[in-house]
């Protein structure tokens, strides 16, 4: 029998896994360096209270990765078994009957249905991201800064920098300078730990897009008239998506549930297996090592490799491959970011709803205060409720971007979590007295990064290319800033490849060039 050696567990990795097994009689054997299923998707259980690591909203506009996602789990359905608040496919009640779970019998395995809120918090104020021309708006800004804002915007339009090489260039083509100074430029430094002059243009055109002032209008426009909530949302721009999916106990419950189909269906899922070397000619992979927790090495040959492991790590690990000189220094010069989530479980929060009572709706919010180093905060409660242990609680992630042995990588676990909830004591979110537990995860190359030697990175992709029987995909094995969905769609055409006998592995690469849709900031 063949087989498909797929290193890692995540959504590309366990996408791919699950494709191998549905359409082909090649045997997928997964290597996880962790002891989760999800990889950067996973969820976990703190005490029960889980933790989304970095928040996964599940909307796309691809049909094939939705009713993939819904064959494993289905939209939740109100007693009469009918879907809850959602449309599809422009349809009446909008989801087939055949994906469709009976409340009663299933009711834990199920997507839920969950409206989208984020905003920015600034000077101790909400604005919505992406910002609204509206009254409440202008009047926490003030006249001048309004002004300035719009005197910018129109300058933008009429003289727009040429050529658009750095994320500066590209922020303040779309939005002007002041509106990039005000909401745009800290935040992103704050990310990423370099200049928005040193991170490049193409970043931007991945993550937000076609997203501008004027689609920002046009959208609310449209919203004014319009009650139609289809949840791929085909013609709405990623930051402005208002409805997604989301599985009922977090994004590491449908990964879960993927990986158990794929042991029950003759695949083979090992945790706990970091890879460390990678054996090649000039043209096959044939085999890689892993260690696991005890130093114990295993060798596994494979028919073909799917790698989502770090392209810096992999291309390290080619120890016997006559590698020159330009692939190992632009290999090497690849840089990623860390990121560190600290979950803090309060009585209450001291922000209130717009209303003046009640607990806030935001999913997440982007914190633009410069006086912490604080960079996100999920509310867990409102991602879906049963996220939460006692629901009379809040659950918060705050979230925290660095790099392996900076300041804040450096911090001892419960040192930083004392100073993570100093930082959302002094911005006025929470009482600190309000705090009753905390812990804290660390996630290594959470985020490959757009500086560095990022710019020749079609060396490293050319490649990797020369190796007929490998296949890196997902957002790590391809260093490309992509959404599930789309690390999803590089698993299931390398497949398609495969079935088909395409050789040619560009069409894989070019998944999410056409910049269709991507999360904000």
């Amino acid at each position: 029998m063949r087989k498909a050696i797929i290193i890692g567990a995540g959504p590309a990795g366990l996408t791919a896994a699950y494709e191998l097994l549905k359409r082909t009689d090649i045997k997928p054997i997964v290597l996880e360096q962790s002891s989760y299923a999800g990889g950067l998707a996973k969820t976990v259980n703190y005490k029960g209270n889980r933790i989304d690591i970095g928040g996964h909203r599940f909307f796309s506009k691809s049909d094939r990765v939705i009713e993939w996602w819904l064959d494993i789990l289905p939209v939740e359905t109100d007693k009469a078994g009918k879907a809850l608040d959602i449309t599809y496919q422009n349809k009446t009640h909008h989801v087939p009957d055949e994906l469709l779970t009976q409340h009663a019998a299933n009711g834990d395995k199920v997507m839920l249905v969950r409206s989208r809120l984020s905003r920015i918090y600034f000077k101790k104020q909400f604005f919505p991201y992406p910002i609204k021309l509206s009254i409440d708006t202008l009047k926490k800004l003030g006249f001048w800064n309004t002004i300035k804002i719009g005197v910018s915007y129109i300058s933008s339009r009429l003289a727009p920098v040429k050529p658009e090489i750095s994320l500066e260039d590209f922020f303040i083509n779309r939005f002007g300078k002041e509106l990039y100074l005000t909401f745009f430029k800290d935040y992103t430094e704050k990310v990423w730990g370099v200049s928005c002059k040193d991170i490049s243009a193409e970043w931007g055109k991945q993550r937000i897009k076609g997203l501008s002032v004027s689609k920002a209008i046009v959208h609310a426009v449209k919203a004014m008239f319009s009650s139609t909530k289809d949840v791929r949302q085909k013609n709405t721009e990623t930051s402005l998506i208002e409805q997604f999916l989301y599985p009922k106990y977090g994004p590491g419950q449908l990964w879960e549930e993927v990986a158990n189909k794929i042991m029950a269906m003759g695949g083979e899922i090992h945790y706990n297996q970091k890879v460390d070397g990678v054996t090649a000619d000039d043209k096959t992979i044939s085999a890689v090592t892993t260690k696991d927790a005890n130093e114990s090495i295993t060798n596994w040959e494979g028919d073909y490799f799917f790698s989502t492991m770090a392209v810096k790590d992999f291309i390290n690990g080619m120890a016997n491959a006559k590698i020159a000189n330009e692939i190992n220094e632009v290999n090497n010069g690849l840089m990623y970011r860390d990121f560190i989530t600290v979950g803090l479980l309060v009585n209450k929060l001291k922000v209130k709803d717009i209303s003046g009572a009640g607990m806030i709706r935001d999913n997440w919010i982007y914190i633009q205060e410069k006086e912490v180093k604080l960079g996100r905060l999920q509310i867990f409660n409102n991602w879906s409720p049963f996220m939460v242990n006692d629901q009379e609680k809040v659950w918060l992630g705050l979230e925290y971007f660095c790099n392996i042995g900076d300041e804040l990588w450096n911090k001892k676990d419960d040192e930083f979590m004392r100073f993570a909830t100093e930082e959302l004591h002094l911005i006025g979110i929470i009482d600190k007295s309000e705090v009753i537990d905390s812990t804290i995860l660390r996630e290594e190359k959470a985020y490959p990064s757009y500086y560095g030697s990022y710019d020749k990175f079609d060396v490293l992709k050319n490649y990797l290319k020369q190796f007929e029987n490998l296949y890196p995909i997902g957002r790590n094995g391809m260093h490309k800033y992509n959404n599930s969905d789309h690390s999803m769609l590089t698993a299931m055409t390398a497949v398609d490849n495969i079935i088909s006998g395409v050789t040619d592995k560009e069409n894989i690469w070019q998944i999410n060039t056409e910049e269709d849709y991507h999360e904000e900031k």
